[in-house]
């Protein structure tokens, strides 16, 4: 359909468009439970095919913006909701806007668009380094049924639209110079009913491939960045009775960045690892070296602490017991600065594991909390525990702000900064390790008592995600 038709089509809808919501009511409220999900509140937020701007205006952006082919849409738009801007044009009309935002969000707009992968280059345009781009569309599947809906007038008639795959338009996304972050589904019954839509909606829906068969489908992108910026680094050193590895520590951490910090959290030891750090940091005068006594206990806490102090604009995790080496922290700064992901995560589980490095059951483990994170984030993820992580800070000052989602509950920080990335729509990449077994102390981790309180987390992140 040409734009002049589609012009034409959404300015007699726009007449009853609240009546269609009302009558849709409960497909609307999931569709806007999705996007404020995905979109935090107080963030600029350009949605093209924004309607009668209800959607947008749910979202509650700090600036907001709506755009529609529709000049009967948007005065109705700007009269509930003068507080936001709202602008008449196509995709292809969109080259004068020189405004970029933090998420661009197309909600059920792919269908009517000519030629998509040009409209995605264009929008491509208004996207800064950190934008996320978040589209929803109705799965191709249900084109009979919607047909079916339409006859009975259930649902407002459509004009023909592109009925795509999800595999289609993450094709013509790399096309157009975006990166997938995260996919996924919702929905098989798109009307309210007492218990049965919840049961469906809520539990049956996430299953594995029942989810292949659910009426809203989305996609979170970003824009391909090729960066050659050097960036300064904080090697965060969370210890608690390792006093034989933190000189190793310093001696094999390679130079990179633009500046390097490392910073020690020590957790009240017994083995005289406070007093070892102190020394060290007087003998490598070299060395930019920080340290400090954490007051809260577990790994998480330190880990916080040592973020907090932090000055780099690179964060790492580096533990302890080396059995992450060092020598490979390089890797994870490549990943990250040359933008090819926003958060880096360390994966034991490519190459084999030296002797005595992970017990059976702490493998077996690493592989259910893998598959169920995978399925729960909707990123892959092979290795959810490996304790070397990196992100920007100021990434993590976003993780931060919004950890009242989750709460504050993790002792180990692993799941607490991979449900927050996942929550920040970053993009996660994993970089394979040789992990080594502990040459100094004992771990600190109980194989049954913090696997059981992994667990309950793992449930509590289907609650929030799913």
């Amino acid at each position: 359909m040409n734009q002049a038709s589609l012009r034409e089509y959404f300015d007699l809808l726009a007449l009853k468009r609240d009546l269609w919501r009302h009558r849709n009511f409960y497909y609307h409220k999931s569709l806007t439970n999705l996007c404020r999900f995905l979109i935090p509140d107080n963030s600029t937020v350009l949605e093209i095919g924004c309607g009668t701007g209800e959607l947008i205006k749910s979202i509650n952006p700090i600036r907001g913006m709506g755009v529609d082919i529709s000049q009967k849409m948007i005065e109705i738009a700007s009269k509930k909701y003068p507080d936001l801007s709202w602008i008449v044009s196509s995709v292809e009309d969109m080259s004068h806007m020189k405004d970029n935002f933090e998420y661009v969000l197309m909600s059920d707009l792919v269908g009517y668009l000519e030629d998509i992968e040009t409209d995605f280059c264009e929008i491509r345009r208004l996207c800064r380094s950190n934008t996320r781009l978040i589209i929803t569309y109705s799965n191709y599947l249900w084109e009979p049924l919607l047909k079916i809906a339409e006859f009975f007038h259930i649902k407002a008639k459509q004009p023909i639209q592109n009925w795509i795959s999800l595999q289609d338009l993450e094709n013509i996304l790399i096309l157009s110079d975006f990166d997938i972050v995260k996919r996924g589904s919702k929905m098989i019954i798109p009307v309210y009913i007492p218990i049965v839509s919840f049961l469906f909606n809520k539990v049956i829906a996430n299953l594995p491939v029942i989810s292949r068969l659910c009426l809203i489908q989305y996609l979170v992108a970003r824009p391909v960045v090729k960066s050659k910026k050097d960036y300064s680094v904080s090697v965060v050193i969370p210890t608690r009775n390792e006093k034989g590895n933190i000189e190793n520590a310093i001696k094999r951490l390679p130079n990179f960045g633009s500046g390097q910090e490392i910073i020690f959290v020590e957790g009240h030891s017994s083995d005289g690892t406070l007093e070892e750090i102190k020394r060290i940091a007087d003998k490598y005068k070299d060395k930019k070296i920080r340290y400090a006594v954490q007051t809260g206990k577990g790994k998480g806490d330190a880990v916080r602490l040592g973020f907090n102090m932090a000055k780099g604009e690179i964060l790492m995790i580096l533990d302890a017991d080396l059995t992450v080496p060092p020598e490979d922290l390089p890797k994870f700064y490549k990943a990250i600065a040359s933008g090819k992901g926003e958060f880096i995560n360390g994966s034991r589980l490519v190459y084999p594991l030296e002797k005595e490095s992970m017990r059976f059951f702490n493998i077996l483990g690493n592989k259910f909390f893998s598959i169920m994170f995978s399925w729960i984030l909707g990123q892959r993820i092979k290795d959810t525990l490996c304790g070397t992580k990196v992100l920007f800070k100021s990434d993590y000052e976003k993780i931060s702000l919004g950890r009242k989602f989750f709460g504050d509950f993790d002792p180990f920080g692993d799941f607490d900064l991979l449900f927050g990335a996942a929550k920040l729509n970053l993009k996660i990449v994993e970089i394979p390790i040789h992990y080594k077994a502990r040459l100094y102390g004992e771990t600190n981790i109980s194989r049954w008592r913090h696997g059981w309180l992994l667990l309950k987390m793992t449930f509590f992140a289907i609650s929030k995600f799913k």
